[in-house]
Protein backbone atom coordinates (compact mmCIF):
# COMPACT_ATOMS: atom_id res chain seq x y z
CA UNK A 1 0.00 0.00 0.00
CA UNK A 2 1.51 3.40 -1.19
CA UNK A 3 1.85 5.76 1.91
CA UNK A 4 0.42 9.22 1.61
CA UNK A 5 2.70 12.09 1.42
CA UNK A 6 3.89 13.26 4.73
CA UNK A 7 5.75 16.49 5.54
CA UNK A 8 9.38 15.96 6.93
CA UNK A 9 9.39 16.39 10.61
CA UNK A 10 11.96 19.32 11.09
CA UNK A 11 11.94 20.77 7.66
CA UNK A 12 11.87 24.31 7.63
CA UNK A 13 10.51 24.47 4.44
CA UNK A 14 7.14 21.60 4.75
CA UNK A 15 8.50 19.80 1.53
CA UNK A 16 6.20 17.16 1.30
CA UNK A 17 8.46 13.58 1.60
CA UNK A 18 7.07 10.68 -0.25
CA UNK A 19 7.86 7.38 1.93
CA UNK A 20 7.58 4.08 0.42
CA UNK A 21 9.54 2.27 2.26
CA UNK A 22 8.36 2.89 5.56
CA UNK A 23 11.93 4.70 6.73
CA UNK A 24 12.05 7.74 8.35
CA UNK A 25 12.49 10.83 6.05
CA UNK A 26 16.07 12.41 6.56
CA UNK A 27 16.23 14.90 9.18
CA UNK A 28 17.18 18.62 8.22
CA UNK A 29 20.22 18.80 9.93
CA UNK A 30 20.90 22.43 10.91
CA UNK A 31 23.70 21.55 13.07
CA UNK A 32 26.42 22.34 10.85
CA UNK A 33 26.06 26.10 11.45
CA UNK A 34 26.84 25.34 15.33
CA UNK A 35 30.38 23.23 13.56
CA UNK A 36 30.96 26.26 11.54
CA UNK A 37 30.32 29.02 14.09
CA UNK A 38 32.61 26.38 16.51
CA UNK A 39 35.42 25.81 14.36
CA UNK A 40 35.74 29.92 13.87
CA UNK A 41 35.57 30.58 17.96
CA UNK A 42 38.18 27.43 18.06
CA UNK A 43 40.35 29.51 15.37
CA UNK A 44 40.00 32.70 17.64
CA UNK A 45 40.62 31.12 20.93
CA UNK A 46 43.72 29.61 19.90
CA UNK A 47 45.01 33.24 18.26
CA UNK A 48 43.59 34.94 21.62
CA UNK A 49 45.55 32.42 23.80
CA UNK A 50 48.89 33.11 21.79
CA UNK A 51 48.68 36.63 22.00
CA UNK A 52 48.03 36.23 26.02
CA UNK A 53 51.04 33.91 25.99
CA UNK A 54 53.03 36.73 24.13
CA UNK A 55 51.84 39.38 26.58
CA UNK A 56 53.04 37.34 29.79
CA UNK A 57 56.34 37.06 28.04
CA UNK A 58 56.63 40.86 27.01
CA UNK A 59 55.42 41.26 31.33
CA UNK A 60 58.37 38.74 32.37
CA UNK A 61 60.92 40.73 30.37
CA UNK A 62 59.70 44.63 31.54
CA UNK A 63 59.45 43.28 35.13
CA UNK A 64 63.40 41.41 35.03
CA UNK A 65 64.57 44.50 32.43
CA UNK A 66 63.22 46.86 35.03
CA UNK A 67 64.35 45.33 37.97
CA UNK A 68 68.26 44.68 36.33
CA UNK A 69 67.96 49.01 35.49
CA UNK A 70 67.16 49.18 39.27
CA UNK A 71 70.00 47.23 40.51
CA UNK A 72 72.39 48.74 38.23
CA UNK A 73 73.29 45.50 36.20
CA UNK A 74 76.38 44.79 34.16
CA UNK A 75 75.32 45.85 30.44
CA UNK A 76 78.67 44.16 29.42
CA UNK A 77 77.22 40.58 31.07
CA UNK A 78 75.71 38.38 27.85
CA UNK A 79 72.83 37.78 29.88
CA UNK A 80 72.23 40.98 30.36
CA UNK A 81 73.09 42.74 26.92
CA UNK A 82 70.65 40.06 25.41
CA UNK A 83 67.97 41.00 28.04
CA UNK A 84 68.07 44.79 27.64
CA UNK A 85 67.75 44.19 23.89
CA UNK A 86 64.33 42.43 24.11
CA UNK A 87 63.58 45.26 26.78
CA UNK A 88 64.28 47.45 23.95
CA UNK A 89 62.11 45.67 21.44
CA UNK A 90 59.02 46.09 23.63
CA UNK A 91 59.84 49.30 24.64
CA UNK A 92 59.92 50.92 21.44
CA UNK A 93 56.43 52.27 21.35
CA UNK A 94 56.78 53.81 24.88
CA UNK A 95 60.36 55.06 24.22
CA UNK A 96 61.00 58.81 25.78
CA UNK A 97 57.77 59.04 27.50
CA UNK A 98 59.30 59.57 30.56
CA UNK A 99 62.75 60.87 31.75
CA UNK A 100 65.11 57.82 33.29
CA UNK A 101 65.65 59.09 36.98
CA UNK A 102 69.40 58.25 37.54
CA UNK A 103 69.68 57.14 40.91
CA UNK A 104 73.55 56.78 41.07
CA UNK A 105 76.09 53.89 41.61
CA UNK A 106 76.15 51.86 44.40
CA UNK A 107 78.91 51.30 46.57
CA UNK A 108 81.33 48.81 44.65
CA UNK A 109 79.51 49.28 41.27
CA UNK A 110 80.20 51.06 38.30
CA UNK A 111 77.21 51.22 37.05
CA UNK A 112 74.66 53.71 37.54
CA UNK A 113 71.09 52.50 39.13
CA UNK A 114 68.20 54.00 37.08
CA UNK A 115 64.57 53.85 37.46
CA UNK A 116 62.60 53.36 34.53
CA UNK A 117 59.35 55.01 34.88
CA UNK A 118 58.77 54.25 31.22
CA UNK A 119 58.98 50.55 32.09
CA UNK A 120 56.74 50.95 34.28
CA UNK A 121 54.01 52.54 32.34
CA UNK A 122 54.72 50.18 29.70
CA UNK A 123 54.09 47.24 32.19
CA UNK A 124 50.66 48.95 32.97
CA UNK A 125 49.77 49.23 29.47
CA UNK A 126 50.41 45.69 28.56
CA UNK A 127 48.85 44.56 31.88
CA UNK A 128 45.58 45.95 30.82
CA UNK A 129 45.49 44.27 27.36
CA UNK A 130 46.61 41.15 28.72
CA UNK A 131 43.49 41.58 31.13
CA UNK A 132 41.31 42.45 28.32
CA UNK A 133 42.64 39.69 25.75
CA UNK A 134 42.07 37.28 29.15
CA UNK A 135 38.28 38.50 29.42
CA UNK A 136 37.55 37.51 25.66
CA UNK A 137 39.07 34.32 25.57
CA UNK A 138 36.83 33.78 28.02
CA UNK A 139 33.89 35.22 25.93
CA UNK A 140 34.94 32.87 23.53
CA UNK A 141 35.12 29.77 25.86
CA UNK A 142 31.54 30.95 27.26
CA UNK A 143 30.48 30.90 23.92
CA UNK A 144 31.79 27.19 22.46
CA UNK A 145 29.85 26.26 25.82
CA UNK A 146 26.81 27.17 24.68
CA UNK A 147 26.85 26.58 21.22
CA UNK A 148 27.28 22.90 22.73
CA UNK A 149 24.38 23.03 24.72
CA UNK A 150 22.28 24.23 21.57
CA UNK A 151 23.97 21.64 19.42
CA UNK A 152 22.62 18.97 22.13
CA UNK A 153 19.29 20.04 22.25
CA UNK A 154 19.07 20.09 18.45
CA UNK A 155 20.43 16.86 18.53
CA UNK A 156 17.64 15.60 21.25
CA UNK A 157 15.01 16.95 19.70
CA UNK A 158 15.65 16.18 16.13
CA UNK A 159 15.43 12.52 17.77
CA UNK A 160 12.45 13.08 19.62
CA UNK A 161 10.84 14.34 16.40
CA UNK A 162 11.94 11.17 14.41
CA UNK A 163 11.05 9.10 16.92
CA UNK A 164 7.50 10.17 16.78
CA UNK A 165 7.43 10.68 13.10
CA UNK A 166 8.08 6.75 13.02
CA UNK A 167 5.60 6.12 15.99
CA UNK A 168 2.62 7.98 13.54
CA UNK A 169 3.57 6.57 10.72
CA UNK A 170 3.30 2.66 12.59
CA UNK A 171 -0.48 3.97 14.01
CA UNK A 172 -1.23 4.94 10.00
CA UNK A 173 -0.20 1.35 9.15
CA UNK A 174 -1.84 -0.64 11.49
CA UNK A 175 -5.06 1.68 10.62
CA UNK A 176 -4.79 1.37 6.95
CA UNK A 177 -4.30 -2.19 7.25
CA UNK A 178 -6.92 -2.74 9.89
CA UNK A 179 -9.23 -1.00 6.98
CA UNK A 180 -8.35 -3.04 4.30
CA UNK A 181 -8.61 -6.57 5.74
CA UNK A 182 -12.31 -5.01 7.00
CA UNK A 183 -12.83 -4.01 3.03
CA UNK A 184 -11.50 -7.56 2.23
CA UNK A 185 -13.71 -9.38 4.54
CA UNK A 186 -16.85 -7.07 3.59
CA UNK A 187 -16.50 -7.69 -0.55
CA UNK A 188 -16.35 -11.47 0.32
CA UNK A 189 -19.30 -12.10 2.64
CA UNK A 190 -22.08 -13.34 0.14
CA UNK A 191 -25.32 -11.69 -0.83
CA UNK A 192 -28.09 -11.98 1.23
CA UNK A 193 -30.98 -14.17 -0.60
CA UNK A 194 -33.96 -12.30 -1.41
CA UNK A 195 -37.04 -12.99 1.13
CA UNK A 196 -40.17 -15.14 0.18
CA UNK A 197 -42.58 -13.09 -2.15
CA UNK A 198 -46.14 -12.33 -1.09
CA UNK A 199 -49.14 -12.91 -3.38
CA UNK A 200 -50.90 -9.78 -4.51
CA UNK A 201 -53.99 -9.60 -2.04
CA UNK A 202 -57.49 -10.34 -3.68
CA UNK A 203 -60.71 -8.14 -3.56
Amino acid sequence: MTQPMTPTPGSPTGAPYTDPSGTPPPADDGSHLHREQRAILLVLRAVTYLIYAYLIFVQIILGLGFILLLLGANPTSGFVEWWYRNLDRVMEPFRGIFTPIELGATQGNEVASIFETSVLFAMIIYAIVAIAVSAFANWLGKRMHRLDLEDRTYHERMAYERQAYLDRLSAERVAATNAQTVAQATARQPAAPPGPSTPPPTG
